[in-house]
C-alpha cells in the first residue's frame, strides 16, 4: 500500500512548525439525520449538462475546546451551510460539547444541531489517544477499553444534541481497528475520517462492518494552502472532479473537511498542549495564538465561496454521514442467495483469497467464507436449503493462529470435512468472526486454506455431483490485506504521539479484519 502523509498530518505539521516559529503564517487543515436535500439554486450563467451524481460529504472536526473563539467559527460556519441549504456532518468532541453545555451556547449547539452529529471521540488529544492505549490490547479487550474510555461522550453528545451520533472518526491519525467492533455495537454505521492504514483506491468502502468513507482521494485538491489564497485553484479542481464524476456510470462520492478552530488560530490548539506525548494538567493548558480579523475574514471567504461554487452544479448534492450510508447501503447484507448465485460465489474463490464484486452487489472475503460454509453445513446436516441468507459480515480472526497449516494435510475426509463444517458454523454463529484456525480432527488449517477447499466442495453439491471421498487442502493467502498498510513511523505521523511511535500490533489486527473488507457500490441509475 502506498504511503503518504494525509491532509492531517500535514496540517499538524504546520501548526508544530508554528510553535516553533509563531511569525510563520499557518494554513487550514490540507484538504438530525434527514432524507437526501434539494441541491441550492443554481447560479444562471452555468449551463454545463447534468451527468451521473456526484455527492460531497462535507464534515468538520469540531474539537476545540481551549478557545471560546472557536464557538463562535463553528456557529458561523453552521450557519452560513443552513443559510446555503446545505446540510454538512460536524463531528463533535465529548469535551467540546460539554464546554459549549458549560459555555451557555445554546445558539451554537442549535445552530451545528441544524445539521448532522457525527462523534470525534471524548477528549481528543489528552494521554493516552486511541491508539496508544489500543496498542498494547488484544481484539476484544481492547474493544472494551475503547467502550470504557468513549463512551461518556457519545452519551453526552446523544444528551446534548438529541440523537446518537452517526458516525466516528479518530483524533489526527490515532486510528485502530478495534474500534470498530465496539462502534457497531453502538449502532455507529459510518466511519468519517482520513488517514493511510486502511484504503481501497481512495474510494468508499466496508471495513469493519462500518462503510468506510476514509482516505478518500477526491477532495483532496479542495484544501486550502497556507494563507487560504487558491481559491480559484480550488474551484478549477472541483469543476475537473464534477467532469470526471458525472461522466461515469453511478457517479461518485468528494470528501473533504476543515476544523472551525483552523479559521481563526494560528496553530492547532492540541499542538501547544498536548505535543510529543505531554499530557498536562488542566490548570496548565494554554491557548493557541490566534489569527488577525484580516486572515479570519480571508479563510471563511475561501470556505463561503468554494460552497457556493460547488452548489452551482448541477448534479451535485450535499450529503451527511447517514444519508451516505443509505446511498452505499450493502446489498449483499440480509440477501437471500439463490444456488446459482452461490455457485458462481463459489466459482470465484482462488488461493488468493479476497473481496467479490458482483451485479449490484459485492462480498467480503468473510462473508463468501460464511455463505459457502452454511451450504455445505446443511449439506451434511439435513440436506440444502433452497437458499442461503447473509445476517451479517463476520469480523476476521481475532489473533493470528501462530504455526498453524506449517503442517496441514493435503486432504481430508468427506466424513471429517463435513463435520467439520458444522462445527465452523456454530463458530461463527457464537462469535460473529472467522475462526483463526479451523480443526480437522487434530489437523489445524488455516481459515484461508479451509474457504478453497469449500469453494470446490460447494461446487460439486451446487452441481449435484456426487460429494467426493476426500477433500484436497491447499496453501492459500489473504490477499484482501494488500490494502492494510504496513507498519512504518510515517503512517502514524501526528504531533501529538510520543516521538518515533508505531504498532506492528494494530497493523497486525487491521490485517486480519481484511478480511471484512470490499468496495461499497452507488446503486446503477
Amino acid at each position: 500500500m502506498k504511503v503518504k502523509m494525509t491532509r492531517r498530518q500535514l496540517a499538524l505539521m504546520m501548526s508544530q512548525a508554528m510553535v516553533a516559529a509563531p511569525a510563520l503564517a499557518l494554513g487550514s487543515r490540507i484538504g438530525g439525520p434527514v432524507g437526501l436535500e434539494e441541491r441550492g439554486e443554481q447560479d444562471g450563467h452555468l449551463q454545463a449538462q447534468a451527468g451521473a451524481p456526484v455527492y460531497v460529504v462535507l464534515w468538520f472536526d469540531t474539537e476545540d475546546y481551549m478557545l471560546p473563539e472557536s464557538d463562535d467559527a463553528a456557529k458561523r460556519i453552521a450557519d452560513f451551510l443552513s443559510g446555503q441549504g446545505v446540510r454538512a456532518t460536524f463531528k463533535v468532541v465529548g469535551e467540546k460539547a460539554r464546554v459549549l453545555e458549560a459555555r451557555h451556547r445554546n445558539d451554537v449547539i442549535a445552530s451545528l444541531s441544524r445539521h448532522e452529529i457525527g462523534y470525534h471521540t471524548n477528549t481528543h488529544s489528552q494521554q493516552p489517544t486511541i491508539a496508544e492505549y489500543e496498542s498494547v490490547l488484544d481484539w476484544e479487550l481492547g474493544a472494551e477499553e475503547f467502550d470504557r474510555r468513549e463512551r461518556s461522550g457519545f452519551d453526552d453528545l446523544t444528551r446534548i444534541f438529541g440523537y446518537a451520533p452517526t458516525c466516528f472518526g479518530q483524533p489526527g491519525v490515532s486510528w485502530a481497528p478495534q474500534a470498530f467492533l465496539a462502534l457497531k455495537k453502538w449502532g455507529v454505521h459510518v466511519y468519517l475520517d482520513d488517514g493511510q492504514q486502511v484504503g481501497l483506491d481512495g474510494k468508499p468502502f466496508w471495513y469493519g462492518g462500518l462503510l468506510n468513507i476514509f482516505g478518500i482521494k477526491a477532495g483532496q485538491q479542495l484544501e486550502p494552502n497556507e494563507d487560504w489564497s487558491n481559491l480559484d485553484l480550488a474551484k478549477e479542481n472541483f469543476s475537473e472532479l464534477h467532469r470526471q464524476m458525472s461522466a461515469q456510470q453511478a457517479g461518485g462520492l468528494v470528501s473533504f473537511m476543515f476544523h472551525p478552530t483552523q479559521f481563526i488560530s494560528q496553530v492547532f490548539w492540541d499542538a501547544v498542549n498536548f505535543s510529543k506525548g505531554a499530557n498536562p494538567p488542566r490548570s496548565g493548558w494554554r491557548r493557541q495564538p490566534q489569527r488577525s480579523a484580516a486572515q479570519r475574514e480571508q479563510a471563511f471567504q475561501y470556505f463561503e465561496g468554494l460552497i457556493r461554487h460547488i452548489k452551482q452544479f448541477p448534479n451535485v448534492q450535499f450529503v451527511t454521514a447517514s444519508q451516505a450510508y443509505a446511498l452505499y447501503r450493502d446489498q449483499a447484507r440480509l440477501r437471500s442467495f439463490e444456488h446459482e448465485e452461490l455457485e458462481e460465489i463459489a466459482r470465484q474463490v482462488s488461493s488468493r483469497i479476497s473481496f467479490q464484486i458482483h451485479d449490484h452487489f459485492s462480498l467480503s472475503a468473510s462473508e463468501v467464507f460464511a455463505l459457502l460454509n452454511t451450504l455445505v453445513a446443511e449439506s451434511a446436516g439435513n440436506g440444502m436449503s433452497r437458499e442461503v441468507v447473509l445476517n451479517d459480515t463476520p469480523y476476521g480472526p481475532s489473533s493470528a493462529a501462530y504455526g498453524a497449516g506449517s503442517n496441514q494435510p493435503s486432504e481430508v475426509s468427506w466424513s471429517q470435512f463435513s463435520r467439520t463444517s458444522q462445527d465452523v458454523k456454530s463458530f461463527i454463529e457464537k462469535n460473529r468472526s472467522i475462526p483463526n484456525v479451523v480443526w480437522l480432527g487434530s489437523s489445524a488449517v488455516a481459515p484461508e486454506s479451509y474457504l478453497l477447499a469449500l469453494s470446490s466442495v460447494a461446487e460439486r453439491l451446487l452441481r449435484k455431483e456426487p460429494v467426493p471421498e476426500f477433500v484436497k487442502i491447499a496453501a492459500a493467502e489473504l490477499a484482501a490485506g494488500q490494502w492494510i498498510a504496513k507498519d512504518s513511523i510515517s503512517i502514524w505521523d501526528w504531533p501529538i504521539f510520543p516521538a518515533g511511535f508505531h504498532s506492528p500490533h494494530l497493523m497486525e489486527l487491521a490485517r486480519l479484519q481484511a478480511w471484512t473488507l470490499k468496495p461499497a457500490l452507488l446503486p446503477p441509475r
